[in-house]
């Protein structure tokens, strides 16, 4: 393979029970230097006044944030071929140089040129694509028997990192939006440098019954909410009280060890190690491409490889004998086709040419589109919608929305987890709930009225968690691995495509139009007060989440006896390769 060093990485799999908790833990602080996106609302302004930019321009500048955060090809292809630490530091070159330009632009260091900025926020926020991609893939596949839950959890640290930001902003930055940008420019590749060399594929236990194991992800969860839930009070405190050095200093001290927290689990297993089992338990090599290994290595990581597409069971004649029976109701429902045809059936290992042939993968990236798509509509414009209806403080909006958005991820992936394993109920079941109570949020966002707003953002940012945390796991539940970071990155492309249709092109363009009603006269104004400033958009978001509640109802119906074979036994389990779709 090319790039020997980047194969040879991936070929080096870590061992022993630590690694890939530690590895989640290090993955912690990657994802909350990936939300850097989330911030935006907190620079924007400054942006607009520095620069002299109307609305329209600034949300054109919000969708090249939204482009940069989710266009993610690049690392997903690089993730079968570069090992994740430097997957984690070409990242940290982009926040780098392009939340740098950013800062000299709204600095005035540096006169620039519309296009550059919006050219220089495009890199800066696409290192939470590669610092997202790094870290999840290489957890996905550390974890395979819990991916809904790892989903969920990485996911989540990226919604809080808004929070986290914000106390950074209102405590140790003086609510300065350019101290900001620095550090944004310097912090995240500081951050990700430090914690790079732990983010590393591992051989995982594939004990399925291994309740230690579900005790760490619980106390994990536990962690990350009470992080959460302090970052969103402490935030509050900071806005609406005066409070001295020192007290802030002693609050972010204590956000500082809750993000630590994690590193407790390898720690106990250092200090209190469990006594090994009789019976050795079943491991396989992380799914990273075959094309990193070669020769001897090749052939001895041919059985591990086959195991994965096998059972994770016992390999008993009972368990055989299950499956067969499986397969055979599957394919009474549907399913699958015992008839050999090209390419695999779903839950099989597809590349990534192979998943877009296929029906139920534009199914998902429409039931994605249209609930992400349009949630991310009212992220963008939050500080405006704000304003809009007299709630001037924006950042305790912005603080509410991160931590929603983060219970919902957090939720998305454990509810979905336990429903798909005690009643085999397909995960886009939960994005088809979470789109008709986002059908509501937006009428209720509709009627401009300030005491609704509060409730409106709340119901928002966990609808929009959910979303997010539902679509990754069923992904690699239906097209596998193999291809997995190329996918997941294909599907955030809807964050974008939704911005520019539903912010840039509806919403700025009709916040122009009412302000320039309000403001005769007035060559270019900048503001727009009232609940007709964004309603017609919020109505034509309500409609979009209604026509993606249908089309999940379809698409539910239409995977469930897949679900239904892949966790018949009550856990995962691949479907075998020689039975074709």
């Amino acid at each position: 393979m090319p790039g020997g060093g980047g194969g040879g990485g991936l070929g080096k799999v870590k061992a022993g029970s630590r690694p890939p908790w530690v590895g989640l833990a290090a993955a912690v602080w990657v994802q909350v230097a990936a939300g850097s996106a989330y911030v935006f609302p907190l620079y924007s302004h400054a942006i607009k006044e520095a620069l002299g930019y109307n609305q329209k321009s600034l949300t054109m500048l919000g969708v090249a944030n939204d482009v940069g955060e989710n266009v993610g090809l690049v690392p997903g292809v690089l993730a079968n071929r570069l090992p994740p630490w430097l997957i984690l530091l070409i990242g940290s070159a982009c926040a780098f140089f392009g939340f740098g330009t950013v800062w000299l632009a709204v600095t005035k260091t540096v006169a620039m040129p519309y296009w550059v900025l919006w050219i220089a926020l495009c890199i800066g926020t696409n290192s939470s694509a590669w610092l997202g991609t790094a870290a999840l893939v290489t957890n996905m596949r550390n974890f395979p028997l819990s991916r809904g839950t790892v989903a969920g959890l990485i996911k989540g640290y990226v919604a809080v990192s808004a929070a986290v930001y914000t106390e950074a902003f209102n405590g140790m930055l003086n609510n300065s939006p350019t101290n900001l940008l620095l550090l944004l420019a310097l912090g995240i590749p500081i951050a990700c440098v430090l914690v790079m060399y732990f983010v590393r594929p591992c051989t995982p236990s594939l004990d399925e019954d291994n309740s230690t194991e579900h005790s760490h992800f619980v106390f994990t969860q536990i962690s990350s909410v009470v992080l959460g839930a302090y970052l969103m009070v402490a935030t509050i405190l900071g806005d609406t009280l005066k409070l001295n050095a020192t007290i802030t200093y002693l609050l972010f001290g204590i956000m500082i060890l809750l993000l630590l927290s994690p590193l407790a689990i390898p720690i106990k297993m250092t200090l209190y190690p469990s006594k090994p089992k009789d019976e050795k338990p079943s491991t396989i090599v992380p799914s990273y491409s075959t094309d990193s290994l070669s020769g001897a290595d090749q052939e001895s990581a041919e059985p591990l490889l086959l195991g994965t597409s096998t059972t994770f069971g016992t390999g008993t004649n009972d368990s055989d004998e299950a499956t067969d029976v499986d397969l055979l109701l599957a394919e009474g429902e549907g399913a699958v086709n015992l008839k050999k045809r090209k390419g695999p059936r779903r839950g099989d290992d597809f590349t990534f040419g192979e998943a877009l042939v296929k029906a139920d993968f534009w199914l998902l990236f429409i039931v994605y589109f249209c609930g992400v798509g349009t949630g991310v509509t009212a992220l963008n414009n939050l500080a405006q919608i704000g304003i809009a209806v007299g709630a001037n403080d924006t950042t305790v909006l912005l603080c509410l929305f991160g931590f929603c958005n983060f219970v919902g991820r957090i939720l998305g992936g454990s509810v979905s987890e336990y429903f798909v394993r005690s009643r085999m109920l397909p995960r886009p079941f939960w994005m088809m709930c979470t789109q008709i109570i986002m059908v509501v949020t937006f009428l209720l966002f509709a009627t401009g009225l300030h005491s609704l707003i509060y409730v409106s953002t709340t119901l928002l940012g966990i609808c929009y968690g959910v979303q997010f945390a539902v679509m990754i796991p069923t992904v690699s539940e239906l097209f596998g691995l193999k291809d997995f970071g190329l996918m997941y990155n294909f599907m955030l492309m809807v964050n974008p495509i939704g911005a520019f249709f539903f912010s840039a092109l509806l919403a700025g363009y009709i916040y122009d139009k009412e302000a320039a009603r309000q403001n005769p006269g007035v060559l270019d104004p900048s503001n727009c007060f009232g609940p007709d400033c964004f309603r017609l958009t919020f109505y034509v978001c309500a409609i979009v989440c209604c026509c993606g509640t249908l089309i999940c109802v379809f698409f539910i119906a239409r995977i469930k006896p897949v679900y239904q074979m892949l966790y018949a036994s009550g856990s995962f389990r691949h479907p075998r390769h020689q039975q074709l779709y």
